[in-house]
């Protein structure tokens, strides 16, 4: 899975945009990340900005944004209706996939100790890095703003996380911290009644409502359906509806779609309908395939379907093209950042005829990666035609297992075909070093070597899982839908294919490299991989021969 943070800093500056588009810039000159948006508020006087990508490549961004802030924002002079406390208010790191939460307060620890250090501005952390429970929540820390900083770092339970507890008039003080994703979600409703709308918000909101007793003005508070959820009722006058605005601010509590289904439920009560909804901003992919899942499982069908199709269903049954098109591309954070490769952009022609070319790339690794992926298609496909029949009720569960690992082993394998190729052209690419001197020389040969080592695993990594492919071909040859028992049988001939193909890979390219216990254990596990699903081969063979030979 693609490792990806993201960081919202916020910036005291929503005027000049000059001094935004320097910080900005800082941002943009860092490699593997990606200026996502830049959202500027002249009353406030305050910029949230964007950004995502590899953590350790996000964490030196955020460094290099906060030091730019901190040379051309003066606090001692700002204003602005947004509380603040700082240059860079808050810089919050959010995990969005690969990444979990502890590894996203070690960034927020390690750009608040160097801000501190590096920059001289004191630094309190947040959210998930807090080190005391008052200091969890924002608005607590910032309480005074920086018109009462001056005076509260000089008390003893102010004392900056990182830092000297001296104040910094220029910069102030910046408040960094780990945080979950916040999806910003509005759902429409077939009515212009603010009223209704706010009455639906609150019912679904963790918070809930509060009911005050008129002949005794008791207060009663009612618990909403949705915890770790915001919400409130307002009117858009573009549109003439009104809709619920909520703010999920962790969606693995409480998913999208869960938002969603409580919202139709209590609009059935108010005696409106929800006609669809709306993202504001981006949502990560895993939040997106959870609701795929959710309306899947509500149809009683197969989830083990594609990304792409997940994707899809979560669109249209969330109704997120209603008020403007829904672009996966654009809204889901993974989309925006990835890199299609260039192999499996091709077309099937132009792949093909780009293998049999005059180029040594791509090769027989490349179409080994090819051949898994095509072996896990045909498995998950079996699973689909055998999920829905009568006569295969018993193993109805397993199917869904079925087809969800294979759409897994699908996109890894998809993946290493452009991979394998790249990790070829990275051996040509040493090939080209100078070699002039001995230092080169050495530089050169140390470089060759470990290209090849990775030229080698990703084959590896290809060969080792064609083992859980030919496992999957066996299964779905033995307990799949009979009327697809030649798929199944070509599912495990693919992973064959693969695995043996893949063990070429590995073992021309141990031929090249000069680490011995590199060499001896690579070759023997490879063996070892190779022979069981070889065994595994074997016996769909076997099954096979007993159906279809009289």
């Amino acid at each position: 899975m693609q490792k990806i943070v993201e960081c919202v800093p916020n910036f005291s500056e929503g005027r000049d945009m000059s001094i935004i588009q320097q910080i900005t810039a800082e941002i943009e000159k860092v490699s593997d990340v990606m200026l996502l948006d830049v959202d500027a508020g002249r009353d406030t006087n305050r910029t949230v900005v964007t950004f995502a990508g590899t953590p350790e490549a996000v964490e030196n961004a955020a460094f290099l944004a906060i030091k730019k802030a901190s040379e051309l924002i003066d606090m001692s002079k700002h204003s602005g209706t947004h509380p603040r406390m700082g240059a860079t208010d808050v810089c919050p790191f959010i995990p969005v996939s690969g990444v979990t939460m502890d590894e996203c307060v070690e960034i927020s620890k390690q750009v608040g100790k160097r801000v501190a250090t590096e920059l001289g501005i004191p630094v309190f952390l947040y959210g998930y890095s807090a080190t005391k429970p008052e200091r969890v929540k924002l608005p607590d820390i910032r309480e005074g703003e920086y018109e009462a900083l001056s005076q509260k770092i000089k008390t003893i339970h102010f004392k900056p996380d990182f830092g000297d507890a001296v104040f910094n008039p220029k910069s102030g003080a910046t408040v960094i911290g780990a945080r979950d994703f916040l999806i910003a979600y509005n759902i429409n409703i077939n009515s212009r009644s603010v009223k209704i709308a706010n009455d639906i918000a609150k019912r679904v909101r963790e918070s809930g409502y509060t009911i005050i007793s008129k002949e005794t003005g008791e207060k009663k508070i009612f618990p909403g359906t949705c915890k770790t959820v915001q919400g409130v009722g307002w009117y858009i006058p573009e549109y003439q509806m009104a809709q619920m605005s909520y703010n999920i601010l962790d969606y693995r509590t409480t998913p999208i779609s869960t938002v969603f289904d409580e919202s139709i439920k209590y609009a059935n009560e108010f005696g409106v309908r929800v006609t669809g909804s709306e993202l504001i901003g981006l949502i990560p992919l895993s939040a997106i395939l959870t609701a795929g899942k959710h309306f899947l499982q509500k149809q009683n069908m197969n989830t083990g379907v594609s990304e792409h199709e997940l994707v899809r269903i979560a669109a249209q049954s969330l109704g997120l093209s209603e008020l403007s098109p829904f672009d996966a591309d654009k809204k889901i954070i993974e989309y925006r950042l990835r890199k299609r490769g260039k192999l499996v952009s091709m077309s099937v022609h132009g792949f093909i005829d780009e293998l049999a070319s005059d180029s040594p790339a791509p090769g027989g690794g490349s179409v080994a990666a090819l051949c898994g992926a095509l072996s896990a298609g045909l498995s998950g496909m079996v699973g689909h035609l055998t999920y829905n029949k009568k006569d295969y009720a018993n193993v109805r569960n397993d199917m869904i297992t079925t087809s969800e690992k294979a759409q897994k082993l699908k996109d890894f394998f998809i993946e290493a075909i452009d991979r394998d190729t790249e990790a070829f052209n990275s051996i040509m690419t040493c090939f080209s070093m100078p070699k002039t001197t001995d230092d080169e020389k050495k530089r050169r040969s140390h470089a060759i070597q470990e290209a090849t080592k990775q030229a080698t695993r990703i084959p590896f990594s290809v060969l080792e899982k064609t083992l859980e492919t030919a496992k999957l071909a066996l299964f779905v040859t033995e307990k799949g839908n009979k009327n697809s028992l030649s798929d199944a049988g070509v599912a495990g001939l693919t992973a064959l294919a693969a695995a043996e193909g893949a063990f070429y890979n590995v073992m021309i390219n141990l031929q090249s490299i000069e680490d011995v216990s590199f060499k001896t254990k690579m070759n023997t596990n490879a063996l070892t991989i190779l022979h069981d699903v070889q065994k595994i081969s074997a016996d769909i063979h076997t099954y096979l021969g007993s159906k279809f030979i009289a």
